[in-house]
């Protein structure tokens, strides 16, 4: 029996830093490529523009916004997980069509939280899909501000199409987080918009103030989203690009999806794969990129700061980046993940950011000894980050943990 090729920690760490466009600072001219590796978490918002910033030498927020929304080389929409995502409009086929489920592969992640609401109203997934999906046909000829108006605006939309009896109970107040400012159609309308936007019934819009807006592709691109056959085998390629080696239960992770969507998509690329030994245990990698794998050398800058949610700390073996399971728990959150200080790839501890009277505080908070200079290299990166954010760098703290 064949030996399978064995990877080691450094080999995985320094291949996906740079995969991630994390070696090193990349040309601005590289910004699709950048973000094309597997698109940029939006949440919180302006997280995008951080993972950008960490991979594009002098890269500008005008610049960032430009592109995503005057030029539109980028797209914004809610992709994997539910989440929304930043990724370059030409592949919006793989962030997004490649993401739609067909019959009996439901639940995902974001929409099991629905039968609470589907219970209440007595009517199946499928039905209430439907629905909205025909309420969102609004979105074709307008653009509608702010999440919260959204789904209010398609709620009254469906519920135009629901006989009395059921329209009652659609307009009731919500049993999910604020029953005086959403119905429980606003509720369903809420779940359901995510698979809507895998079918490009709904993005992201011009960002006006503090609120998103939302559209149709079609109304925002001025075309619909085209289908590409190759999309859903594009999907796991780029994901076992960027987090390879990993297993089918990572990519359900990543994705969000059912087991049954996970095998189905797997098994599209599965004659292209090679089982690799990772630390004594087995995953699969792209057989393309294990030359790249074995090959990997160290970044040539070790040392940068990555936003919360970049896309380099998506990956589910978290004990690669960060071996002590307490320290983790800072870094991976239920919720307010903070920034984090990468060092070779690992995580080599935290910074915080706070705003007060337009000036910006940043504070560091390493979780082991750096070498020589590192400070005064993270004190820089902070200079050149309150820059970035156009904003004055009031004080630049290190603490010790």
């Amino acid at each position: 029996m064949k030996e399978k090729p064995a990877v080691t920690a450094d080999q995985v760490r320094w291949y996906r830093l740079a995969v991630h466009h994390l070696d090193r600072r990349y040309p601005v001219s590289q910004l699709l490529a950048a973000a094309g590796v597997c698109g940029l978490q939006n949440s919180p918002p302006g997280a995008w523009e951080t993972a950008l910033f960490a991979r594009l030498q002098g890269v500008t927020l005008p610049l960032l916004q430009s592109a995503l929304e005057q030029e539109k080389t980028l797209l914004q929409a809610w992709s994997y997980r539910g989440v929304p995502v930043v990724f370059p409009t030409e592949e919006s086929a793989v962030f997004l069509q490649a993401l739609a489920a067909r019959p009996g592969e439901e639940p995902w992640i974001y929409t099991r939280g629905v039968g609470l609401a589907l219970d209440f109203l007595g009517i199946r997934w499928e039905d209430a899909f439907s629905l909205v999906q025909r309420a969102t046909e609004y979105l074709d000829t307008h653009t509608v501000q702010s999440k919260e108006e959204l789904d209010r605006v398609l709620a009254a939309r469906a519920a135009a199409l629901l006989p009395p009896a059921l329209r009652e109970r659609w307009n009731a107040p919500s049993m999910y987080g604020r029953p005086d400012r959403q119905s429980v159609g606003g509720a369903v309308v809420s779940f359901a918009l995510r698979p809507c936007a895998f079918l490009g019934q709904v993005v992201f819009g011009a960002r006006q103030g503090i609120h998103p807006t939302f559209t149709s592709y079609t109304r925002w691109l001025g075309h619909p989203l085209a289908a590409d056959p190759q999309a859903e085998a594009g999907l796991v390629r780029k994901f076992l690009h960027a987090y390879g080696p990993a297993t089918q239960a990572d990519l359900a992770a990543w994705l969000g999806s059912s087991p049954q969507q996970t095998r189905r998509l797997w098994q599209m690329v599965q004659e292209e794969l090679v089982v690799v030994d990772k630390d004594g245990k087995t995953a699969c990698l792209l057989a393309a990129d294990l030359p790249a794998i074995i090959g990997a050398r160290p970044p040539e800058e070790p040392l940068t700061l990555i936003g919360a949610h970049d896309p380099y700390l998506d990956a589910r073996d978290r004990s690669l980046l960060l071996a002590d399971k307490t320290l983790q728990r800072q870094v991976w959150r239920t919720v307010a993940n903070p920034n984090v200080i990468l060092w070779n790839g690992q995580v080599a501890g935290i910074w915080k950011t706070r705003m007060a009277h337009n000036r910006l505080t940043v504070t560091l908070i390493p979780f082991v000894s750096l070498p020589d200079g590192a400070k005064q290299k993270l004190l820089c990166h902070a200079q050149v980050y309150a820059e970035f954010r156009n904003l004055p760098l009031e004080q630049c703290v290190v603490e010790e943990q």
